[in-house]
């Protein structure tokens, strides 16, 4: 999820660093000026995470609750996830699978990441802010922010192919092909992601990761605002809406086949079918817990509080207020968007026959149980078999004799 920074020198220019909108919040207390006759002013404090465990605890308290909760089920369930995916047996012919199976591992590695923001953030823990360090970490933190909507528009536009244009599927639609776009897509999500390494420094001054100053100067012109909106609104903007018009297509022909009659279905269309309403399901899912956050990032200038008061005003301050109410709002809704790198494997499991075979056939306690019964009972068997040929009478030149083999 995105984390925004601020620029020191304009707090009101938030940037983006996670996809759920979540800003930086050590920078954003440090980007306040002390006025010149209120030595008590706010500067929000120099601690961030406790100016808001006093004054909007609730924030505090979701981010520390439920952002655990989702570690503990996508660090578990996106290697299992990752492993059905790109099996032999369910990548062999199932060109979707590979986009599948990269997303777990990119939702997986970006859960990693984003415990040591987490620690940052909701923890005041510092891990990461540290020479070096920081244009390192955000260079990989980005990658796989950037590789997760493309995965998820490269397989939308394959299952729109593969409905909508059938007699190209097997030209479009292969493993093969599959394998080159999912190593394209990530290449670019590479490159897109090298540019955070200089785009963050550390900060010697707050002891902390901050944008360099060259790519700040000009304020709204700058480099890294420019670059910021024109990356962002292009992976987290226009990508998830090309995702839900290809959807809408897909929905639209489906539709359009179903009402023709049985004559007119793709042959085979059973697993097909199904797999088609995973993928939009994935899809949609993505669109809707990032929906929410576009909208949150939006709004968000309308609740910058006034940084020229009191520390005994902020409570009175009807700006500061409704940030009060927004922020706890704005924390609900980076879990939500968290969500979406934890979550998908229920998705699998409950629109995929094959996924949910495969899952039983790994969990599937009472099998094992059997197998387990079996082997005993073959070596019990084998053990009797091995008594009775041991006391087998062999007669060798006329000679009885007990032979032990």
């Amino acid at each position: 999820m995105r984390i925004r920074y601020e620029q020191k020198q304009d707090w009101t220019s938030e940037l983006l660093a996670d996809k759920s909108w979540r800003m930086e919040m050590v920078n954003f207390t440090q980007s306040f000026t002390i006025a010149p006759n209120q030595s008590s002013s706010v500067n929000l404090l120099a601690d961030s995470v406790r100016f808001h465990e006093t004054f909007a605890p609730t924030g505090i308290t979701i981010d520390r609750t439920i952002s655990p909760i989702l570690y503990v089920i996508g660090l578990s369930c996106n290697p299992l996830s990752a492993y059905i995916w790109l099996s032999r047996k369910t990548r062999r012919n199932n060109s979707s699978a590979i986009y599948l199976g990269v997303l777990s591992i990119s939702h997986f590695i970006f859960l990693i990441l984003h415990i040591f923001v987490e620690l940052n953030v909701a923890w005041g823990i510092k891990t990461y802010n540290k020479q070096v360090s920081c244009e390192v970490f955000y260079a990989f933190y980005y990658i796989p922010q950037y590789l997760a909507p493309l995965l998820i528009l490269g397989f939308t536009v394959e299952r729109y192919i593969a409905v909508c244009h059938p007699f190209k599927k097997e030209k479009f639609c292969t493993v093969r092909r599959a394998f080159i776009v999912v190593c394209a897509l990530l290449a670019f999500s590479v490159c897109l992601g090298l540019m955070q390494a200089y785009i963050w420094t550390f900060d010697p001054i707050y002891r902390d990761c901050n944008h360099r100053e060259e790519v700040s100067r000009g304020g709204e012109a700058s480099f890294v605002n420019v670059w910021t909106w024109t990356t962002e609104l292009l992976m987290f903007g226009v990508v998830p809406l090309a995702a839900l018009l290809f959807n809408i297509l897909v929905i639209h022909e489906i539709k359009s086949l179903t009402n023709r009659g049985p004559a007119y279905q793709q042959p085979g269309s059973g697993s097909p079918m199904a797999s088609t309403v995973t993928l939009l399901s994935v899809s949609f899912y993505l669109i809707c817990t990032w929906l929410p956050a576009t909208l949150v990032y939006s709004l968000q200038t309308l609740f910058f509080p006034n940084p020229y008061v009191s520390k005994e005003e902020v409570k009175d301050d009807p700006t500061w207020q409704r940030y009060f109410v927004y922020y706890p709002v704005r924390k609900i809704v980076e879990e939500i968007t968290l969500s979406n790198s934890a979550c998908y494997f229920f998705i699998y499991a409950i629109t995929g026959k094959h996924f949910r075979d495969r899952v039983v056939a790994i969990f599937d306690v009472r099998r094992c149980s059997r197998c387990k019964h079996a082997r005993q009972k073959k070596r019990t068997g084998d053990s009797k078999y091995y008594v009775a040929v041991s006391k087998m009478e062999h007669v060798t030149n006329g000679n009885t004799i007990e032979t032990n083999v």
